[in-house]
């Protein structure tokens, strides 16, 4: 058996977990809108076309926010073609997945579909085929009272009130030669900074991200995250990080290795917008809005995974199917972003149903949890508060990640990879949350934690998250073979704590004051 010790005082954080930490994305990809959200005659879709399962489920997973309307699709999206009634709404098609749009949900149709799900929305603007007067003119329309062209538009189509969006994003990936019209950093620099200054004047209590680059692995990171900065510090709050984890080599020590190179990106991205900070001689600090994170590569290498022929609409690709592997390098990610609170202020899982997503459905049929539905949902629902310092001293191992660009091979060398990753988050009431990744696959790890200055405590919930087999998935059929499930034998001392973890596993232990 392998031991690790952890050491943590509650007076000595990292920083507060901002709500917005907890956030999804919605982009009309596949069938994550039609078929997903959005499916009028589903047996359980309310009078506006919302599906009532997915909302019972997304309630469940407890998302706080949700970017939207993409992604790739905003590129290229003309939001007018989105609001009005829907009966003269044109059909357009899509080049970011070659699929046909309808535009039968748009805008409003997204803002009260937030209302019902109880999540802040979160918009991104168009900056590849459009720029700065189409952004200003969606945030007049979403945000202006009335007495205006676009406002007095929005309240002709039904919505009196404003939206009052305050999160917005400039554009998506503008580094990306996927992306339509993508753009040098000064080219994108220009365009967002303008962008940025009119959005601002329409609305000044908005609050923007610019786009950083598209990956870790893309030759113009770094530059171009310090160009950009250098044309929107003054305009932007955030700039934007993506990142998708992968098992391409089925070396699964490696791939749940990888969320330590989220760590590393994230200090990377932090110590360039600081450094832009340092020319300027300004306390000013951007924040990071990791606004695209998950496992993803079994649907991402082929076209014909990506790409159905003939423009169909809401087409079923990038339906990932997660394994109980996959929930653990996803809880892994989970406990990275926990353990940066103090700079990353925002962070959308992507995306929500169906693409990519913790949420599958069936159109016509049921929806069930995906195996990385259960870690987000314990980290939402557990990692409000203030992240502690854990000290972790812990066997490890090396490494090395495969995250290929296009066909080029690329591996990144993972050192002394601590087999216990965790993050502690305590709340105001004393209590204190405990997320625990055993990354030994074939030994339990006795991991030994002196919880500092919280008094005695209790054990309020422990659970736990693994299977025999690691391939395991949940399905229609058999939508909770991998689940939280009781873990026991957790003895607290006071405010010590002893576990035995399983190989493999997720963990979280919620304890109270005694």
């Amino acid at each position: 058996m392998r031991k690790a010790n952890v050491l943590m005082d509650r007076d000595f954080a990292i920083g507060h977990t901002d709500p917005r930490l907890f956030g999804a994305f919605v982009e009309h990809l596949g069938r994550c809108v039609y078929g997903g959200i959005y499916e009028p005659g589903h047996p359980t879709a309310d009078e506006k076309g919302f599906r009532r399962d997915v909302l019972d489920l997304v309630r469940e997973l407890g998302p706080t926010i949700m970017r939207y309307p993409g992604g790739n699709f905003v590129s290229g999206y003309n939001w007018e073609d989105g609001v009005g009634p829907v009966e003269e709404r044109p059909t357009r098609l899509d080049l970011a997945w070659f699929t046909t749009e309808p535009n039968t949900f748009g805008t409003n149709e997204f803002m009260d579909w937030c209302k019902a799900a109880g999540v802040e929305p979160m918009m991104a603007v168009n900056l590849g085929t459009r720029a700065g007067d189409a952004a200003r003119n969606l945030v007049e329309y979403c945000n202006h009272p009335g007495g205006t062209y676009w406002s007095d538009l929005r309240r002709k189509h039904g919505w009196e009130k404003p939206h009052d969006v305050k999160f917005w994003c400039l554009g998506n990936e503008m580094d990306g030669p996927w992306q339509m019209e993508y753009k040098t950093a000064t080219q994108y620099g220009l365009v967002a900074k303008e962008a940025a200054k009119m959005m601002r004047w329409i609305d000044p209590s908005i609050e923007l991200a610019a786009c950083g680059s598209s990956a870790r692995n893309m030759p113009t990171y770094g530059r171009w995250e310090d160009e950009v900065l250098e044309h929107t510090f003054e305009h932007a709050d955030y700039i934007s990080l993506h990142t998708y984890l992968n098992n391409y080599k089925g070396d699964t020590a490696s791939f749940l290795a990888s969320p330590d190179l989220m760590d590393n990106f994230i200090d990377e991205v932090v110590a360039i917008a600081d450094g832009v900070a340092a020319r300027r001689r300004s306390t000013k600090r951007i924040m990071l809005s990791f606004d695209e994170w998950n496992v993803w590569y079994r649907t991402r290498r082929k076209r014909q995974d990506r790409v159905k022929e003939g423009w169909p609409i809401a087409p079923p690709i990038l339906e990932e199917i997660y394994t109980m592997e996959d929930a653990l390098a996803f809880g892994g990610a989970c406990i990275s972003l926990l353990n940066h609170a103090d700079r990353v202020k925002s962070a959308c899982l992507a995306q929500l149903v169906n693409v990519i997503a913790p949420i599958m459905t069936e159109t016509g049929g049921p929806a069930w949890r995906q195996t990385i539905f259960h870690p987000f949902a314990q980290m939402s629902k557990h990692g409000r508060g203030k992240v502690l310092r854990a000290q972790v001293e812990s066997e490890g191992y090396d490494a090395e990640y495969y995250d290929p660009r296009g066909q080029q091979e690329l591996s990144f060398p993972v050192s002394n990879v601590a087999y216990l990753k965790v993050a502690a988050v305590s709340d105001e009431k004393g209590g204190l949350s405990l997320f625990l990744l055993n990354r030994d696959v074939k030994q339990e790890l006795e991991a030994s934690i002196d919880a500092r200055g919280f008094g005695a405590l209790t054990v309020e919930e422990a659970l736990e998250l693994r299977h025999d087999d690691l391939q395991a998935i949940n399905s229609k059929d058999a939508p909770e073979r991998v689940s939280p499930a009781p873990l026991e034998g957790v003895v607290v001392d006071g405010g010590k704590v002893r576990v035995t973890l399983k190989p493999a596993s997720w963990n979280v232990i919620r304890l109270a004051p005694r």
